[in-house]
Formats: C-alpha cells, structure tokens, sequence
C-alpha cells in the first residue's frame, strides 16, 4: 500500500469536495454528528474550562466549536486547506478560543511541532477511518499530552459500519403480526482492503475508507503508550423518529454505527 500515494489522493478529494461537507455539516455538524458522535465524544471527554484540546481532523469545525463554546481553548487542524478556509469563515468559540492550522494527522513531526505536553486533552472525530496510517497519529498523541491527559476518538464502529456492511430490511408474518427487522450482514472483517465509499447522499466523489479491526484500532494506540478505560457504542433509539428511508442507520435501532473511545497514557 503506497501511504503517500492514497493520503494525498484523499486531500485532493476532501479539497474538492469541502464545499460540499460544510455545507453538509453547517454550524453544528449533520444528524449524527449531533445526535451520536458529539455527545458520546463529550461524555468521554468530561472538558473543563480553560483546558487547551487538539482537535485532529477538524473538518469545518463543528466540535472545535462547540469545545470552545464549553470553554476550551482549541487548537483545529486538517489536512484540507479548503476545509481549514471553511472552517475559519464560519468563525471561533465564545467562552473559549479556536486556532485553525493546516496539519497532516499522518506527519509525526508536523504534529509534534503543535506543542509537546501542552494539551490536556486530544480529540479526533470520524477521521481515523479516513487516513491511511494511523501510527504516526498516536505516537505524536502519546507526547502532545500533558501526564494526566487523554485521547478521546469516534469512528465507524469496525464490527458493524465498516467498507463492506449489507443492511438487510425484512419483513416478518409471525402469527398474524406483521414485524419489521433491521439487520447488517459482513463477508469481511479481519482484511480488508481501502475501497472507496459514496459517503454522504449526494457527495460529488467518494473517498478512501480504511477499515481496521478492533485488534488493529485499539493496537496501534496500546503500541503507541496508551491504555483504553473508557468506551461507547452510541446507536439511534426507538425515542427517534424512523426514517423514510428503510435503510437508515436511524431504523437499526440495535446496532451502533460508531465506536467512540476514551485513552489515557499509560
């Protein structure tokens, strides 16, 4: 696998389609952003004011907004200068303070030279499946902390919403009751190659996933210095509306399409 190759593929694809993701997202971030990856993430994170988080990955800026908002001094980056631009436009925090940067997450030195021990807490959302080498990631997290951080991560959850899931809806007569059951079915899940996905309804080009294990994901962090105490597998409930669309992660009410991860040094 040429690294190099994919990732600058991957920013050449997330530049031009940044226009597109932001408007997607807006001020704070799309339905599951809202509903599943930024309350998982702050329920890890347990932020107080005046902590100064690294937020890898930014995007346009949802959650560096709202950590700023809580009273957080960010520091946002992304390897997407469209992404980056985008996110400034839309402006910073109230309580706290926000600072955009232009980093690549797989450049170890790039990121170490954002301040070594100077963060209290470090956050990266729905990005590990996005780039292709997450090591130098955790490496440069594991020295970014101050000795009582943390690392707190969501992504799609490996064992259910990974590159090659098959959402099964079927229709069940049991006894006279018409019922409706909502599954995943998997062929892969130990290898499986980057493939590129449609993403978001409507986005004008699909980009690399990279699927890991949970023996791969959690691995490179443990290898990294780190140790896991705290995990969550946030999944729409029967108190959300159904979807139209029978195929919505809104109507699998009882598999969780993230995995969000609290880290601590070890």
């Amino acid at each position: 696998m040429d690294i190099k190759k994919l990732n600058d593929d991957g920013r050449e694809l997330w530049n031009r389609k940044a226009r597109f993701w932001d408007a997607l997202h807006g001020e704070t971030g799309n339905e599951f952003h809202r509903r599943l990856v930024e309350p998982s993430v702050l329920q890890l994170l347990d932020l107080r004011a005046g902590e100064s988080v690294l937020d890898l990955g930014c995007g346009n800026g949802a959650l560096a907004r709202r950590l700023a908002a809580l009273g957080a001094d960010v520091t946002a980056v992304d390897f997407s200068i469209e992404m980056i631009n985008l996110a400034r436009a839309r402006g910073g925090g109230q309580c706290g303070s926000i600072k955009y940067l232009l980093c690549d997450a797989t450049d170890e030195s790039a990121l170490l030279r954002l301040g070594q021990g100077c963060f209290d807490a470090v956050t990266c959302t729905m990005t590990l499946m996005d780039i292709p080498t997450i090591m130098p990631l955790f490496n440069a997290a594991v020295r970014l902390l101050s000795n009582a951080g943390r690392f707190v991560f969501s992504t799609m959850h490996p064992a259910f919403n990974s590159n090659n899931p098959v959402f099964i809806h079927e229709k069940e007569d049991r006894d006279g009751v018409v019922t409706e059951r909502y599954s995943v079915k998997l062929s892969e899940y130990l290898e499986v190659a980057p493939v590129k996905g449609a993403g978001a309804p409507g986005e004008p080009t699909p980009h690399y996933y990279y699927h890991r294990s949970l023996e791969d994901l959690l691995g490179a962090a443990f290898a990294a210095g780190f140790v896991l105490d705290g995990l969550l597998e946030p999944a729409f409930t029967s108190a959300d509306a159904p979807s139209d669309d029978r195929l919505s992660w809104r109507n699998y009410t009882q598999i969780p399409p993230i995995l969000t991860g609290r880290l601590r040094l070890r």
